[in-house]
């Protein structure tokens, strides 16, 4: 009897498969497309570009003047409601400061952030520095984007939380309170540790942004080594060297479970404690023959490493012997300076890769802007010139928005920000004291003449109420640098 009925059965199941009208059942299609081996970004004298390891083709998506910006960066990071990783980087205006006799720029340090397959640029917070050459050390997980700014034993270290979609850069270190450190590295993935060397001792160390205290580090590293690129499994580290170009060594990245200082105000030397538990071998070096690199990155799966040396990108295979010529070369005379390796990014392609329009129209829009009036910019009114900044929130109606003068009454109940007359323009003077997104500031200048009120913000002056709501996007995808 079971025959005739397992007969009938493959009858049936062979006029369902035959038949056309019956709906048919696919397996899953494998994802094709998109960019296995991730992007390769890269700053170079025509501004920040990226850089198709399957390929070998580039493009610049942030064109820069050349000679006109100083540049850290590029980091790979996510952003708010975008499903793809973007690119963080900074500029320093380093064109002729303007004097009281000669005209020029007010110098700012801008973070920006761009879509390289978008084409926009977002200012991201802006900052009056007259003192320094700008940021350095900009390093960025999927959680937290770190910096150095300052000059000499004021280094101080910023980062901005890539979790929050609005938000202030909080400061992690800062003299004299606190101790004076370079940022070199970022542990890969959603952790708080960035890797910082101590201004003076160049003692290393594990600065957690979450919980704002030291932790020993693992590798005994040197003074002058730095900085550093961890693999995406936090298991390997390059470290740039003062000669002799990179060398490649095994990382405990995890969280320390060793008793952190209470604080960044007083790092203790550097002691046996801060090797590497359990013992790694002897560092393995990349290339000998080369010189100090400006910038390390690894390929998503950690067998090849970018380094940003001699003016071009160098691609070597980590398992590559010391002195193996590069597996690939990219850019040569292009002067890079600044490499990142991005994850691999689905449902994109390099073709669709497009071009902002760089960061000089905002720098110059925001002088323009801060420019004094006429009859303040004279020898006699700028001593008398007096400026009040207010920041506020323009998603929604603001009291801040329809000041018309800095009364008594109105300094009580709003308190300014610090701002004052730099030469020809005003400026707000405290650091990252301006930020992008909906954020717009109201000023009056007042003093030397009537007062004087205004609203503006870094990218736009419109406010954001006035403009449609966006279309919500996917949230972020973690990505490393």
């Amino acid at each position: 009897m079971l025959k005739p009925v397992a007969a009938l059965a493959a009858l049936l199941l062979l006029a369902a498969c035959s038949s056309s009208s019956a709906a048919s059942v696919h397996s899953p299609s494998p994802r094709t497309g998109g960019l296995t081996q991730g992007l390769i970004a890269y700053a170079a004298d025509q501004g920040i570009g990226v850089l198709d390891p399957a390929t070998g083709k580039s493009t610049i998506v942030a064109p820069l003047s050349p000679g006109v910006f100083r540049v850290a960066g590029p980091v790979w990071a996510p952003a708010p409601n975008l499903n793809h990783p973007v690119l963080y980087f900074t500029v320093h205006d380093d064109r002729p400061a303007e004097s009281r006799a000669a005209a020029g720029v007010v110098p700012y340090d801008w973070l920006f952030r761009v879509d390289p397959f978008a084409g926009t640029l977002d200012a991201i917070a802006a900052s009056q520095d007259s003192q320094s050459e700008g940021p350095i050390g900009l390093v960025a997980n999927s959680h937290y984007l770190g910096l150095t700014v300052g000059c000499c034993a004021t280094y101080e270290v910023d980062a901005l939380d890539l979790t929050q979609t609005a938000g202030a850069l909080k400061t992690l270190a800062k003299p004299p309170t606190q101790a004076a450190f370079f940022t070199e590295g970022a542990v890969p993935g959603n952790s708080g540790l960035l890797a910082v060397r101590a201004f003076g001792t160049g003692a290393w160390y594990w600065l957690n942004a979450e919980a704002g205290v030291l932790n020993p580090f693992p590798l005994n590293l040197g003074p002058d080594d730095g900085p550093i690129a961890i693999t995406a499994d936090g298991t390997m580290a390059a470290v740039a060297m003062p000669d002799h170009g990179p060398v490649i060594e095994p990382i405990n990245s995890a969280l320390p479970v060793a008793t952190p200082s209470a604080g960044v105000s007083a790092p203790p030397t550097a002691t046996a404690s801060a090797h590497p538990i359990p013992t790694v071998s002897a560092p393995k070096r990349v290339n000998s023959k080369l010189p100090h690199p400006d910038g390390l990155a690894w390929s998503p799966d950690g067998k090849q490493l970018a380094v940003a040396v001699n003016g071009e990108i160098e691609v070597y295979n980590a398992s590559a012997a010391d002195g193996t010529p590069p597996a690939s070369r990219y850019l040569s005379g292009a002067n890079v300076a600044g490499v990142a390796w991005s994850n691999p990014i689905a449902d994109m392609t390099f073709s669709g890769a497009k071009a902002s329009a760089g960061p000089q129209p905002l720098v110059d829009g925001l002088l323009n802007a801060t420019k004094l009036p006429a009859q303040a910019d004279t020898a006699a009114g700028r001593p008398l010139t007096r400026i009040y900044v207010w920041q506020f929130d323009s998603t929604k109606t603001s009291p801040i928005e329809s000041i018309a003068d800095a009364t008594p009454a109105v300094l009580a109940k709003y308190p300014p920000l610090n701002a004052g007359v730099v030469f020809h323009h005003w400026a707000a003077t405290d650091t990252w004291a301006l930020l992008g997104g909906c954020n717009r500031y109201r000023v009056v200048i007042t003093g030397s003449v009537a007062p004087s009120a205004s609203t503006l913000g870094i990218e736009t002056n419109t406010l954001c109420s006035a403009k449609p709501s966006p279309t919500p996007s996917p949230t972020p995808s973690p990505s490393h640098s």
